[in-house]
């Protein structure tokens, strides 16, 4: 990485949480490519001060996590298809003070069932209801999915997001069959819930197709269940580096090719 300087660039992340995963991403691609930018993670109490600063400051780019993905769309100039969708914001560029906004996550996951060739035709079982679902379910809408339910604890935030796109919505885990299942919750995650299965193994045997956004570790129980069944599997870090890479081609201009992306994600987790 080339030594700080006055013109090198910066981007940021501003996340309730951050970690160091988004921050390695993106400066190991910097590196590789001798590239003049840096990043860092943040986090604020304060975001409209904060994308204040963003414009202010001249920061190039800026990555959006939970619990501000929301917050920041009043305080953006541009709002893509890719964030309207879905009324979610986790990227922000930023050009001479004027402000756009996508959202990358949804991108990832629908480039992922096109490499995936997940067929439109299949059952699918989301569980989940939050910020990411909402990328999720809007990615297999627009892929032209038909047969989805919503699975959520939270019964108004889940039939909302069910309504919202035209699918059903339960409180209760249906019976098994489901030819994908899609885990968008925190279970399986580092933590109190990370020896949680997100669904029952009967479900996952039953499923052609196994989607666990669960971003650290990489090797849920979930993921673990799915290759001893040797299901198709999309995995968070497939999801978290396609997303990543998105948004780095958006700050830099450059778009890295997949195994600048896989080191990349590699060395993110290392």
């Amino acid at each position: 990485m080339p030594i700080l300087n006055k013109d090198m660039t910066l981007c940021i992340s501003l996340a309730g949480r951050p970690s160091n995963i988004g921050t390695r991403f993106h400066n190991h691609l910097y590196d590789e490519l001798g590239l003049n930018f840096i990043y860092k993670a943040f986090t604020t109490d304060d975001i409209a001060a904060a994308i204040g600063g963003v414009r202010a400051l001249g920061i190039r780019g800026c990555s959006v996590s939970m619990p501000f993905k929301e917050a920041v769309i009043p305080l953006v100039d541009v709002v893509e298809p890719s964030a309207a969708a879905i009324e979610s914001i986790n990227t922000i560029v930023n050009d001479d003070g004027t402000l756009t906004a996508s959202n990358t996550d949804y991108e990832a996951v629908a480039e992922l069932l096109a490499r995936h060739e997940v067929e439109p035709s299949a059952s699918v079982l989301v569980r989940g209801s939050g910020g990411m679902a909402k990328a999720v379910v809007a990615a297999f809408r627009g892929a032209g999915f038909d047969d989805l339910t919503v699975l959520a604890r939270n019964r108004e935030a889940g039939a909302a997001l069910a309504e919202k796109y035209g699918y059903r919505f339960a409180s209760e885990l249906p019976d098994a069959g489901h030819a994908v299942i899609v885990n968008v919750t925190p279970l399986g995650m580092a933590g109190q819930d990370e020896d949680a299965l997100a669904f029952p193994l009967e479900h996952v045997a039953a499923a052609g197709t196994v989607v666990d956004v669960v971003a650290f570790p990489s090797e849920t129980p979930l993921v673990r269940a799915a290759r001893e069944t040797g299901a198709s599997l999309i995995t968070g870090a497939d999801v978290i580096a396609l997303q990543a890479a998105r948004q780095f081609a958006r700050y830099t201009g450059v778009t890295p090719s997949r195994e600048q992306v896989e080191r990349a994600s590699a060395f993110s987790r290392a």
